[in-house]
């Protein structure tokens, strides 16, 4: 590992004025996770390596005036998947950050460096997409938000400039019939990276569906998600509403599972999260 200087600011104005000063030699740790891996691999060498992880504020999970919940850029992931607040209202979220490799790794990595590292096959990723979630990031022109579809640029690329953090997500408020599903394809059931993931949302009468290994980037479907707008979720209905979804993917042959593997597992992803919906829809209408 090459050597380099170390900060560990206490505001996002020192740590942002670091960032800007080094103008692309500079990483922020947070987790870790993936950094040091990076840089022991002499993957990346940055110059300067920022720490924000004892600025204060990057270190919750609250809801706002507007009923918004807000997760810190430096909460770890098993403090997401445990938190009360995520699971009562999300869970298929607190799901996802559950499925984020082992209990270790969990401890150190966090939601927000999971989607900053823009994989293709980021867990967290789907369900954010499915819930219109906000990144907040912090620049040289103060705080700002950018939707979370705006967010990924290409593989490993986001849109963020030099000298901005992000600080944090945020997620909508909610009426209660919510209901979703993650799901994660991989070939060990715990601590494995996604050979496809994908997160179908029930919001009232719209269903959302994202997924994740699947395109160069996490992606919504859009053209999927048109044609099932107001239509009961017929056997006939899903199985159309695959053939479009097939369409709006781009997979690829990798070591972890083959292009036709990973449009067969969309399918069953979708499937399952779509009759999940269906079982729900049944029994309200009776209920």
């Amino acid at each position: 590992m090459k050597n380099f200087q170390y900060f560990k600011p206490k505001s996002l104005k020192e740590a942002s004025e670091i960032l800007s000063k080094h103008k692309g030699k500079a990483h922020i740790l947070n987790g870790g996770t993936d950094l040091i891996i990076r840089m022991r691999d002499r993957i990346i060498e940055p110059e300067v390596v920022v720490d924000i992880k004892e600025i204060d504020e990057l270190n919750s999970i609250h809801l706002n005036k507007h009923g918004e919940l807000i997760i810190g850029a430096c909460v770890n992931l098993n403090d997401i998947a445990h938190n009360k607040i995520v699971d009562e209202n999300y869970d298929f979220l607190s799901k996802a950050a559950h499925m984020v490799g082992s209990s270790q790794v969990r401890n150190r990595a966090t939601m927000v460096g999971n989607i900053c590292n823009a994989s293709p096959l980021a867990d967290t990723a789907t369900p954010l997409l499915a819930l219109d979630a906000k990144v907040l990031v912090y620049g040289a022109e103060g705080k700002k938000e950018i939707s979370i579809h705006d967010f990924f640029i290409w593989v490993r690329k986001t849109c963020l400039k030099i000298g901005e953090i992000v600080i944090g997500i945020k997620i909508p408020s909610y009426s209660n019939d919510i209901l979703g599903d993650f799901q994660k394809i991989s070939r060990r059931k715990m601590v494995d990276l996604s050979t496809v993931c994908g997160t179908v949302l029930k919001n009232g009468d719209d269903i959302r569906i994202a997924l994740g290994a699947v395109s160069p980037t996490p992606i919504r479907l859009r053209k999927t998600e048109g044609f099932i707008k107001g239509k009961e979720l017929t056997e006939e209905v899903i199985k159309k509403a695959l053939e479009v979804a097939v369409s709006e993917i781009s997979p690829i042959d990798d070591i972890r599972a083959s292009k036709e593997y990973r449009i067969n597992m969309t399918k069953v992803i979708i499937k399952r999260g779509l009759k999940k919906i269906r079982q729900k829809n049944l029994a309200l209408a009776e209920g």
